[in-house]
C-alpha cells in the first residue's frame, strides 16, 4: 500500500480540512448557517484541489451508490459529498458548543434500549461512519440514565478532537482510544457493560494493525473488508448487539437503533465461518442505510481496495 491513493484510512490526514472547518464555525457563530454555506465553497474546493485520493474515493463510492440509486457522479456530484461532510463537521460542533437542537432528533427503535437501561442491563452498540454519532453522545448526557463508552482511534483526527475539546471539556469524557484489543481494555468493557452501560464501536473501518482481523462481505456490489473484532468483543462480553445509525433525512435528524443479535457464541472451531453471518448482516444494514442518506457515509479512502490488501482470515 504504498502509494497515496490505497493508503490505510488511519493515514487520512484531515488536519488541513479541520482548519478551515474552523474558520467556518467562527462565520456561522458571527453571521449564521446561510453565510457559512457561502462561504463554504471555496474551503470545499481548495480541499478537494489538494485531496485526490479523497476526490476519487467520493467519486468510486457515489458510483456503487448510482448503481443502485440513480445520483450524479459527475464533480457535482463529489461537491455535494463534501458538502455533507462539512455540513455534519459543523454540527458536531454546534452539538458540543450548546448550540444544536436536540429536541428535533427522531429516534427509531429507541424502546429496546429504554427497557435495557431500565433493567440496568449493558450492550454492545456498532455504529458506522454515516451521519452525525456525536447525537448519540450528546442525547446521551440528557438522560442521565444512559452511559456510552466510544472507542475510537483518534490520532487520525487530532486536529477535530481538540477542537471539540474547546468547544466543551466533556467531549473526550467517554472516549477510549483504542489501538488494539488488550486484556485490560477487554476487562475495563466488561465491567462496564456489567455495570449496565453501553459500548460503541464502528463496523466499518478494519482496525490498525499489521494483520487486522477482517472478514468481506458484499457492500453496495462488490466485496469489502469489515472488521470481526466488535463482534468478537460481544461474544467475550456476553451481551446483546445492537446497530446503531444516524442519518439527516427530509431536513430531520434521525438515529436508528436495530438489535442484531441478543447474544453471540463463537466457537473455538469454525470461528470465522460464525463470524462471517455477523459481518454480512451488519453490511446489508448499512448498505440500506448508505442508500437513504447516499450522501452522509464519510469514509473518503479506497474503501473496497483494502479487501483485496488485507487478509480475509478473520481466525487469527
Amino acid at each position: 500500500m504504498s502509494n497515496g491513493q490505497n493508503r490505510h484510512w488511519a493515514n487520512v490526514e484531515e488536519a488541513g480540512f479541520v482548519a478551515g472547518m474552523r474558520f467556518l464555525f467562527f462565520v456561522y457563530r458571527a453571521c449564521g448557517r446561510w453565510p457559512f454555506r457561502f462561504v463554504l465553497y471555496p474551503v470545499l474546493l481548495w480541499y478537494m484541489v489538494t485531496r485526490p485520493s479523497s476526490r476519487k474515493a467520493s467519486r468510486d463510492y457515489l458510483c456503487r451508490i448510482d448503481r443502485f440509486s440513480p445520483i450524479d457522479t459527475g464533480l457535482t456530484g463529489i461537491i455535494c459529498h463534501f458538502r455533507s461532510f462539512a455540513e455534519t463537521l459543523l454540527d458536531k460542533m454546534l452539538l458540543w458548543g450548546g448550540l444544536y437542537r436536540t429536541d428535533e432528533v427522531v429516534c427509531h427503535g429507541v424502546e429496546d434500549i429504554e427497557r435495557m437501561i431500565a433493567g440496568k442491563r449493558g450492550a454492545l452498540l456498532i455504529c458506522s461512519h454515516l451521519g452525525n454519532l456525536e447525537l448519540c453522545r450528546v442525547l446521551s448526557r440528557r438522560h442521565a440514565a444512559i452511559r456510552l463508552t466510544i472507542l475510537v482511534h483518534t490520532k487520525h483526527a487530532r486536529a477535530f478532537n481538540r477542537m471539540l475539546a474547546r468547544l466543551n471539556p466533556d467531549s473526550t469524557l467517554d472516549l477510549v482510544q483504542v489501538t488494539e484489543m488488550t486484556p485490560h481494555t477487554a476487562m475495563l468493557l466488561s465491567r462496564k457493560v456489567e455495570a449496565g452501560e453501553f459500548v460503541v464501536i464502528a463496523g466499518d473501518r478494519i482496525p490498525v494493525s499489521i494483520n487486522p482481523q477482517v472478514a468481506t462481505a458484499d457492500f453496495l456490489g462488490d466485496q469489502a473488508a469489515f472488521p470481526v473484532g466488535p463482534y468478537i468483543l460481544a461474544g467475550a462480553l456476553q451481551c446483546p448487539i445492537y446497530l446503531l445509525f444516524s442519518i439527516q433525512r427530509n431536513g430531520r435528524p434521525e438515529v436508528h437503533f436495530e438489535l442484531l443479535r441478543e447474544s453471540v457464541k463463537l466457537p473455538r472451531k469454525g470461528r470465522s465461518e460464525a463470524l462471517l453471518p455477523l459481518v454480512t448482516d451488519y453490511a446489508v444494514r448499512l448498505q440500506h442505510y448508505c442508500l437513504q442518506a447516499p450522501l452522509q457515509w464519510f469514509n473518503f479512502y479506497d474503501f473496497w481496495h483494502l479487501s483485496r490488501l488485507e487478509s480475509t482470515d478473520a481466525s487469527r
